[in-house]
């Protein structure tokens, strides 16, 4: 039984909801309304829904957000809905509960929101906030910035078991950024820099932890994706979805590891792969999809919380082997034009990162790119998109393979 994605939308990810003095009711209305716009969809037509969200109780206060599509739509009221967090990887958690329950049979049409609000407090008390997503009292516990200082330690172990050049993933970050121009929902796609904000220039681009610096990481960011996916059966009782486009999820892998990034670092220690589960999790999703290679794909969204979390993702990837990720950047492989564009529309870095939306954001820029819908971002031709989302460090990884329906 096939997994279809009959489209979705992505609210403005540049918007500032809480200062506009909007909650997570007006956001998740709104991605919502946009989405059954986009889909053609009646709300009559959805039997369950997926909330992604990672933090909502910290940065407001309100849980529960498996309840509030009924709050804002009365025609889902009285529809099975649950809330799912994992870190950064919630939307994909989501999204894999939607697709258990439609290859189950117990519903053919599912709705999957990702959502989060990061701009009601300070940076700093934002940032401390995410670090829930550690293991909380017992890493970290020196500093507020607890993933640019955990991501830090990633780049850190690559320089200390292959050698790692700072200026790879200062190029990582301007590529994003740049490819973000191109993308009208991308939260940086109006902002300024000059040629040594991607540099070591301590004051256009200023350290914030070991080698990373401002631009090596992504933005707190407000904003909501979600997508429609169906199974045949539902297929098959309405016609007229038959004409419309559409595409396949057809793979996934899905891997959970302990918290503690020093226990990661430690059980992989004699492995050729610094995070092992993340390469098994991307061949899982591979051979479900009856591919043996990742270059079999045209594209893929990756998880570019840090510049270092993409460096991470293309050699376990399979694009280049284990720490040799730097070659791909310097070929330019991964750029719009290489052999397998990374994030055309601008990735984390570009577009922005509202956590529990991020999954679900990726999986519809894919569904785009395989559809021809993803405007001046879009890859010419592509018709199988990869996506690989990590939830922490690393602890939650999971990947979809989207393909562009064929009867």
């Amino acid at each position: 039984m096939s997994v279809h994605i009959l489209g979705g939308s992505q609210t403005d990810f540049a918007v500032n909801w809480h200062r506009a003095g909007l909650g997570f009711d007006a956001l998740i209305r709104t991605v919502i309304e946009q989405t059954l716009e986009s889909t053609h969809i009646d709300p009559a037509d959805i039997e369950v829904v997926h909330v992604g969200n990672a933090f909502g109780q910290l940065f407001t206060g309100q849980g529960h957000l498996g309840g509030m599509p009924a709050t804002v739509l009365p025609e889902l009221w009285g529809i099975p809905s649950t809330r799912h967090e994992a870190a950064c990887a919630s939307g994909s958690m989501a999204i894999l509960a939607a697709m258990s329950d439609l290859e189950s049979g117990r519903y053919d049409c599912a709705l999957v929101i990702g959502a989060e609000l990061e701009k009601t407090v300070p940076g700093n008390q934002a940032a401390a906030y995410m670090g829930a997503a550690a293991w909380t009292g017992h890493e970290a516990q020196d500093t507020d910035l607890v993933w640019p200082t955990m991501f830090a330690a990633i780049a850190e172990e690559y320089d200390r078991r292959y050698g790692l050049d700072p200026t790879h993933l200062h190029a990582v970050s301007e590529l994003n950024i740049t490819n973000a121009r191109l993308n009208p929902l991308a939260q940086t796609r109006e902002w300024k820099y000059t040629p040594e904000s991607f540099t070591a220039d301590d004051t256009a681009n200023p350290p914030v932890a070991g080698p990373l610096r401002r631009q090596d990481c992504s933005q707190m960011t407000d904003g909501a994706a979600a997508v429609v996916l169906v199974s045949d059966r539902f297929l098959e009782r309405h016609n007229a979805f038959r004409a419309t486009r559409r595409a396949t999820i057809s793979g996934w892998g899905h891997r959970t590891v302990g918290l503690s990034l020093a226990q990661k670092l430690s059980m992989s220690a004699d492995e050729p792969y610094v995070f092992p589960h993340i390469r098994r999790a991307m061949q899982d999703a591979l051979g479900r999809a009856g591919l043996s290679d990742i270059t079999e794909v045209d594209a893929v969204e990756v998880h570019d919380c840090f510049s270092m979390s993409e460096y991470v993702a293309i050699d376990h990837l399979g694009l280049t082997p284990p720490g040799e990720s730097w070659k791909a950047i310097e070929s330019g492989d991964i750029s719009r034009n290489g052999s397998l564009p990374i994030n055309p529309g601008g990735g984390l870095i570009g577009i922005g990162h509202p956590v529990g939306a991020t999954g679900t954001r990726m999986l519809l820029d894919g569904y785009k790119q395989v559809t021809g819908q993803a405007g001046n971002y879009q890859i010419d031709g592509a018709e199988r998109v990869a996506t690989l989302n990590i939830g922490g460090s690393t602890t939650t990884v999971a990947g979809f393979i989207i393909e562009r329906y064929s009867a």
